[in-house]
């Protein structure tokens, strides 16, 4: 465990800039350039090589005006040129993100483990936001996670390649299924696109074991969670009038735990079976 104060704030510095990022992912990717109530509608759809810029007045934001959570203070949350407000999003995601690489480097050192620890942990967080925000989870996230969850299991070599892509199978797979099936059951969509996209994301970082581990945590946080949250936020509602929860939020949630004590939690049940 790494505890030098030196490193630990390289971590949170890029953290910070992660989150930054993190942020103009989140705004930008899930925006309906054809509804005009969308703030976000104005943006430019991509992330890459397009300058930040506020959704109400267009005018483009200056590298002092973009600094991570230094920025939002000075300007007292508002936008420099016409004062439209920023969210407080903008610096929860960044302090959110900083301490995610913050944890990771101290818990794996300066690794390719607490690299994919930490990569893994700001996309579940933007899918955690889009998902309770809009009740969608942009395929952005996914497409980019997988490659990059691919690519960051080579740092076990090829077997770990092997592992990574049948994790992936088995995430889309199991979630399809469950899709399927709940479809034929309910006689309408039970499953989301978005959440199969995001189990197959979600077994390259984590394995098949992961997998089935994230999706039983995800649904025993889903049925925890709802009872009480259905009394105190107004969910969006089918075609059924059936109450929808943003269920990646909770997928989110039990794929982050698994990636940190999942080996933990697989090696007790495995034993706990052997004892019954």
């Amino acid at each position: 465990m790494i505890a030098d104060p030196f490193v630990l704030g390289v971590a949170a510095t890029f953290g910070l800039l992660a989150g930054s990022f993190l942020n103009v992912c989140i705004v930008r990717f899930p925006r309906d350039p054809d509804d005009p109530a969308d703030p976000a509608a104005k943006l430019p759809a991509t992330v890459v090589n397009s300058r930040s810029m506020c959704p109400r007045c267009g005018t483009m934001i200056a590298w002092y005006d973009n600094i991570p959570i230094l920025s939002w203070v000075v300007l007292g949350a508002k936008c420099r040129h016409c004062r439209a407000p920023i969210s407080a999003q903008y610096p929860l995601v960044e302090l959110a993100v900083a301490g995610l690489w913050v944890a990771a480097v101290r818990q794996y050192g300066i690794t390719a483990t607490a690299v994919a620890a930490g990569v893994f942990g700001s996309i579940l967080l933007g899918i955690m936001v889009t998902d309770a925000r809009h009740y969608i989870i942009p395929d952005e996230f996914m497409q980019g996670g997988l490659a990059l969850g691919l690519a960051l299991s080579l740092r076990y070599g090829f077997g770990g390649l092997g592992d990574a892509a049948v994790g992936a199978a088995v995430g889309f797979a199991l979630l399809y299924i469950v899709a399927v099936a709940g479809e034929k059951v309910f006689g309408e969509e039970a499953m989301g696109g978005g959440d199969i996209k995001m189990m197959a994301m979600v077994g390259a970082f984590v394995g098949w074991k992961g997998v089935l581990l994230t999706v039983f945590g995800g649904a025993f946080l889903a049925t925890a969670a709802f009872l009480p949250l259905s009394l105190l936020v107004r969910f969006k509602r089918s075609s059924k009038g059936r109450s929808e929860l943003p269920y990646g939020v909770f997928l989110a949630i039990a794929a982050g735990a698994v990636f940190v004590v999942g080996e933990t939690i697989a090696h007790w049940y495995m034993n706990f079976l052997r004892a019954g």
